[in-house]
């Protein structure tokens, strides 16, 4: 018999360590749904509006988001995931990156009623290590899969999921992504204490293999 409590999987890390991958390999082996707030972003952004339009340009800066704007789109998604009959969980990556936003998805978990549910799991790399994965990281220019610079990903030429063509992101080159681990230091390093002081908080070691960080992720699941 399948167990009707939702698994809530919220994953959270430095730019460049893995969230999106290991989002994606947890939502095909537990059967979850997924939330990704970048992705998110990137798709609202082609919405050709004011909004869109803002969420354009402060990509391109490398700026981060009001959290009116990302609140709007995650709890929109919250609400679609609910009225779902089979509804198993979620995994969630990019989310939230400051405390306004951790209060903003305290606040959206307990109205939902998953409050109780929800495991935070820190996937921790150094600088140094996130540094060189940005730089080096591609997307595919036709499907928007991100491409990490880790293991055998580095050898491809291609997209291996459509054979599309591999480009680099507008905001990883070096003055963004400098502007980006600035940013995490300062606004999303006070989330990780906080849900560590919440005894929420998972902590597990990015710097290894793609397939080992998920063995990990599921140990502690």
């Amino acid at each position: 018999m399948r167990d009707s409590i939702p698994k809530i999987i919220i994953l959270i890390g430095p730019p460049g360590s893995g969230k999106g991958t290991q989002a994606k390999l947890l939502v095909e082996k537990l059967g979850l749904e997924y939330f990704g707030s970048g992705e998110a972003l990137r798709k609202r952004q082609k919405v050709d509006d004011f909004t869109g339009k803002k969420i354009t340009e402060a990509i391109n800066r490398g700026d981060w988001l009001s959290p009116f704007v990302i609140s709007k789109i995650w709890t929109d998604k919250f609400e679609q995931f609910k009225q779902k009959r089979k509804f198993k969980g979620f995994v969630s990556d990019g989310s939230p990156r400051t405390m306004l936003e951790a209060k903003f998805f305290d606040e959206a978990l307990s109205w939902y009623e998953w409050q109780e549910k929800a495991k935070f799991i820190f996937i921790n790399i150094s600088r140094k290590e996130s540094v060189n994965r940005l730089i080096k990281r591609r997307q595919c220019k036709q499907c928007g899969r991100i491409i990490p610079w880790v293991g055998e990903l580095k050898k491809l030429r291609v997209c291996d999921e459509c054979g599309g063509s591999l480009i680099m992101r507008t905001d990883d080159h070096s003055k963004v992504i400098k502007k980006r681990l600035k940013e995490f230091k300062n606004k999303t390093m006070p989330v990780i204490k906080h849900y560590k002081k919440k005894n929420k908080l998972i902590e597990i070691n990015g710097e290894q293999s793609i397939e080992d960080v998920f063995k990990d992720i599921l140990k502690v699941l």
